[in-house]
């Protein structure tokens, strides 16, 4: 270890540190388990794995908080968000990615830019108190050994979760006798989406199934304690028969053209990679044992003879507590040359993930360069995600975050031309959320380029 910043974990935070440190012309080590090593929801050799084709979500900018970030990603020179548009798989509006090609490409960038070192190895260790720098990017899943290295240094300021993933079918296998294309509301291309619909009865029959199914079962000492923003599909039927209806199955936006009779319920399927052979269940992350997931997924009309790449499954996450740990930088406070980037810290999704390695480089090289760093305003995506991080009143019942319009400062009103004030409510004021963020984040975006 001879360089001056070493980086734990080439996910998409990792990925994204390494790529800023590197473009501000900083020499930086890449450290990376795999393919020695890998987690339990990882199976692909290259950087930056997603397990979801849909894993960075909206890409609306004017009216949505993760569209609003990717467009702030974007116009920081984002590696993550260069290759994910060069990738992109239809999806309506939404941002959606053949996974493997993502994943490949920025392996690629990462490994021919010269300034950037990646070594193949795991580290166990938490890094020690030196002249160099480090980053640990190492995810959700960090292994048994490096988590325990860091629950040793941090005392019992780590937390953790349960985090579910989706079944992805062949889309050969599904019947168009009774699936249609249509995206919701026709938004997008009609390609984007394949819908299966389900009567009142079937879609009963199919809840009382999911009730009934055979689960993953935990170990007693093991506290499950689910990330609301993924949970799995039985886990939201039991809040109630008529949940699913209202979430990721309902019926809204949607005509069969092959009846005049209105399904009462829709699952729907996203394009999951560029040849468009495979389908993405859009919602259905589960924790049902992979036979249950077979005969009761093919319950659903269109999916008789699903045949399955992959079964949705469950893995505990793991992440600490950041706001009593980190500083306004990301710095650990007891250790100041170690920050923390990615999942770990408590940023929940890819594309948060990914922004707060962004952050994590460019602070870091701000050390290199005995720079001060400057923050981003608190009025932008970036400004708000890190203060969800670091903001230390965020301490009682600190939980993962997914970036969204609750954690920037509040806009109620307007000024209108006459001088009076109005209200705003829906669309305009989620549209006045990302008019301000990306007028504010000009400044920003100049100062640290330089």
């Amino acid at each position: 270890m001879d360089t001056k910043i070493h980086i734990i974990g080439a996910g998409l935070a990792g990925s994204e540190a390494a790529w800023q440190i590197a473009r501000r012309g900083i020499a930086v080590c890449l450290h990376e388990m795999k393919p020695h090593h890998f987690s339990a929801a990882h199976k692909n050799e290259n950087f930056a794995e997603l397990v979801c084709s849909n894993s960075l979500r909206s890409d609306d900018f004017e009216h949505n908080a993760v569209g609003l970030l990717h467009q702030e990603m974007r116009l920081a020179d984002s590696l993550i968000m260069k290759c994910a548009d060069e990738t992109r798989v239809p999806a309506g509006g939404a941002l959606a990615v053949d996974r493997n090609q993502f994943a490949a490409r920025v392996t690629e960038y990462i490994k021919n830019h010269p300034l950037i070192e990646v070594i193949y190895d795991e580290v166990i260790d938490f890094p020690p108190d030196d002249d160099n720098l480090y980053i640990i990017a190492s995810g959700p899943l960090t292994s048994e050994a490096l988590s325990s290295a860091i629950i040793k240094k941090i005392g019992g300021n780590a937390l953790s979760f349960f985090d579910a993933i989706a079944p992805v079918i062949y889309k050969n296998s599904i019947d168009f006798n009774k699936a249609w294309y249509q995206s919701r509301y026709d938004k997008g291309d009609q390609f984007d989406y394949i819908n299966c619909p389900l009567s009142q009865q079937e879609y009963y029959a199919f809840v009382e199934a999911l009730l009934h199914a055979e689960k993953t079962e935990f170990h007693e000492w093991e506290k499950v304690q689910y990330f609301d923003g993924c949970l799995p599909i039985e886990v939201m039927a039991e809040r109630g028969p008529e949940t699913l209806v209202f979430g990721p199955m309902k019926p809204v936006g949607l005509t069969n053209p092959h009846t005049a009779e209105k399904p009462y319920a829709v699952v729907q399927l996203r394009q999951d990679n560029q040849e468009d052979t495979l389908r993405n269940m859009v919602g259905f992350q589960t924790k049902m044992k992979y036979g249950a997931q077979q005969q009761i997924f093919r319950m659903i009309p269109g999916l008789e003879q699903a045949e399955f790449a992959r079964f949705g499954g469950i893995h505990k996450n793991t992440f600490i507590k950041s706001p009593v740990l980190l500083d306004n930088c990301l710095r650990l406070k007891s250790q100041p040359n170690v920050r923390f980037a990615g999942q770990i810290t408590g940023c929940e999704g890819y594309i948060e993930s990914a922004s707060i390695g962004l952050l994590c480089g460019y602070f870091s090289a701000c050390d290199i360069k005995q720079k001060e760093p400057v923050l981003p305003p608190r009025t932008t995506a970036f400004g708000s995600m890190l203060a969800h991080l670091t903001d230390a009143t965020n301490i009682d019942d600190y939980q993962p975050m997914n970036i969204n319009f609750g954690l920037f400062p509040t806009i109620q009103s307007e000024i209108t031309e006459k001088g009076k004030f109005r209200k705003l409510k829906g669309m305009d004021r989620k549209a006045a959320y990302c008019h301000r963020a990306l007028n504010d984040i000009l400044p920003w975006l100049q100062d640290i380029s330089k």
